[in-house]
């Protein structure tokens, strides 16, 4: 046997480090990369832009960021404190929820239209003044994104054909939020008015 050959039943030196290098990535990976029970795996995330920063986008943060399947990556608004305020309160979230006394993953825009533009964005939160709602939400669902738009939906019917006809056209989730036909409180009426009629 050739002296600088090896049996096929070793191995070499830097064949077992690479093998070793692997398996110990592997191995201190953390939890929350992979998934599991009690965590989302970030390739599972859905990645968040928020158009509108004012106090009912302050809430809807919160109601997002508790469902553990949002990423808010982006936020725009033309008012500047508020931005940052908005930014600024999403950073502390995650800084918290990682254990890290900073974070700094929301990026900032005044013109919604550059939130838009970013691939890696899968959905958009709109809660701009009312006269904003469809322009913003027509645009997102020609750039690619899911869309979730407070209400009123739109001021006109026309507005509303425009922004179910571009969110058909371009195949994109559109959900609209309205507390009043879906909470309890609201529910019981409607069942009460309901009863009344039918007992007429």
């Amino acid at each position: 046997m050739n002296p600088d050959q090896q049996p096929q039943t070793t191995i070499n030196r830097r064949k077992f480090i690479e093998k070793a290098s692997v398996m110990s990535a592997f191995m201190i990976v953390p939890r929350f990369v992979l998934g599991g029970k009690g965590y989302t795996a970030p390739s599972d995330l859905i990645s968040l832009g928020f158009i509108g920063t004012g106090k009912q986008a302050g809430g809807l943060q919160g109601s997002f960021f508790d469902t553990n399947e949002v990423k808010i990556i982006a936020a725009a608004d033309v008012y500047g404190a508020k931005l940052q305020q908005f930014a600024g309160q999403v950073n502390q979230r995650y800084a918290l929820k990682a254990a890290q006394t900073k974070y700094a993953g929301c990026a900032t825009y005044a013109d919604f239209r550059d939130l838009l533009s970013r691939k890696d964005i899968d959905a958009v939160v709109i809660a701009v003044p009312d006269h904003w709602h469809s322009v913003c939400a027509i645009l997102a669902a020609r750039a690619g994104k899911d869309i979730y738009c407070e209400k009123p939906l739109s001021l006109t019917i026309k507005e509303g054909r425009a922004m179910v006809e571009e969110s058909r056209k371009h195949k994109r989730v559109f959900q609209t939020g309205s507390m009043q036909r879906s909470w309890p409180e609201f529910r019981q009426a409607v069942s009460w008015c309901a009863m009344d009629i039918s007992a007429r």
